[in-house]
């Protein structure tokens, strides 16, 4: 058995995940958050394990739409226009892979880390407390008609070239398969073996409690910096005290960035704010999750009612939330369900963290014994199981067959 102790840095579902694979196989492990388990991203995702979202959001042209895009109050892309000079160098970055080869090279990245999403959340969750949260379903991407599934091509074909071909529902078919849609939609194109989180805030504190029945410690606490000792880490200093460890996972989301240049990595990373609204006890809900395309955003039947997610806007980490992001969002949801009707509702803000090549960052920081497990932008959730266990592997030596080189952190080191 390992004798290491290691720390994790961020308690949602990357980190979690980590932590779980990591005690398994044997080493001493405490999880570390400023906050409670699950209530940062992980608490307000779309809650799909969305295993076919391979295809990035800088898709070839994007670059010549933008313009139109955000001067569009009906498309949902929104920018607090004070924080655009901070944000332009990262998103020349970001934008220089709006290309067909770079999106092509991206999904190719993405389908490694959640092709086979709801497999590895069942790997993790089975016999334990949190495999109840995990749900087998199809997921539908919902059309105005069979022309606007037909624009989508290039998008279809990066995903049948993955392995995802897609069935049809057409006609009033689509509202005998899901009665909360709207007669504006008549194509469903539906994928199978995925699945959804009925909970996705209790479902990251049920992994943390497992983690604690299985011997794994969680504390509250804020890391400040890292100690090292030729060159390899030490300790993390905290707002509680210095821990003591041989080795160091950072997935702390968008607080990740000031972690790595604490360890001299800049990371182009931006912080995507992401809304949602939960519509609570709805007299309608969706039979699976579907992606709304007319809309730009997910449903998901939670325990709680509907979930409503996927507005982006561009702002910075202010707490404050946008009024017109979730205007868009009320109204987009209306026109796709006219006939939903609900008892309250709660309004959601969260941070994506968003590199500038929409790839997550996993491996070893050069030979300083901290891994990095961050960067997930919209793949949170669907991709973090693997995340956690490529990660666990990477530490306890194990050969994996899968790609890992996409992810490697010091991609972003000066003079690469």
């Amino acid at each position: 058995m390992p004798s290491e102790h290691i720390i994790v840095i961020g308690a949602g579902i990357v980190g979690a995940s980590s932590a779980i694979w990591l005690r398994r196989a044997g080493y001493e492990v405490t999880l570390l958050d400023r906050g409670q388990p699950g209530m940062g991203a992980s608490y307000g995702n779309g809650g799909i394990l969305a295993s076919c979202s391979i295809v990035p959001v800088t898709g070839p042209g994007l670059l010549k739409k933008s313009p139109a895009y955000l001067a569009d109050p009906n498309f949902p892309l929104f920018l607090r226009w004070g924080y655009v000079p901070k944000l332009v160098p990262w998103l020349i970055k970001y934008m220089s892979n709006a290309n067909e080869s770079d999106t092509r090279r991206i999904s190719q990245g993405l389908a490694t880390i959640v092709g086979d999403s709801l497999e590895q959340h069942q790997a993790l969750t089975t016999g334990t407390r949190a495999a109840k949260w995990v749900q087998e379903s199809d997921y539908s991407f919902a059309y105005p008609d069979r022309s606007a599934f037909e624009a989508d091509a290039f998008a279809w074909q990066l995903r049948r070239e993955a392995g995802f071909e897609p069935s049809f529902i057409e006609g009033n078919a689509v509202q005998e398969a899901e009665p909360i849609l709207g007669p504006k939609t008549k194509l469903l194109a539906v994928l199978k073996n995925h699945g959804f989180i009925l909970n996705p805030g209790s479902y990251v504190g049920d992994l943390v409690e497992l983690l604690k029945e299985m011997g794994g410690k969680f504390v509250q606490a804020e890391v400040k910096d890292f100690e090292l000792a030729g060159g390899q880490v030490s300790a993390v200093d905290t707002n509680v005290g210095r821990i003591h460890c041989d080795k160091a996972v950072v997935s702390s989301g968008v607080w990740s960035k000031p972690l790595m240049q604490k360890l001299g990595l800049n990371v182009p990373l931006e912080a995507e704010r992401g809304y949602h609204i939960m519509f609570k006890n709805p007299n309608l809900k969706p039979n699976n999750p579907m992606m709304l395309t007319a809309g730009k955003f997910v449903t998901t039947a939670m325990d709680q009612g509907v979930r409503c997610a996927g507005v982006v806007e561009f702002g910075g980490l202010s707490e404050t939330l946008s009024k017109a992001p979730l205007k868009l969002l009320r109204r987009k949801a209306q026109a796709m369900f006219p006939d939903l009707t609900y008892g309250s509702d709660e309004e959601w803000l969260g941070y994506r963290p968003a590199p500038s090549d929409s790839l997550p960052l996993i491996g070893e920081l050069r030979e300083t014994g901290v891994f990095t497990a961050f960067g997930h932008h919209h793949i949170g959730l669907t991709g973090g199981p693997k995340t956690g266990r490529l990660v666990a592997d990477m530490i306890a030596g194990n050969h994996t067959n899968n790609d890992i080189r996409p992810f490697e952190p010091m991609r972003f080191a000066v003079g690469k």
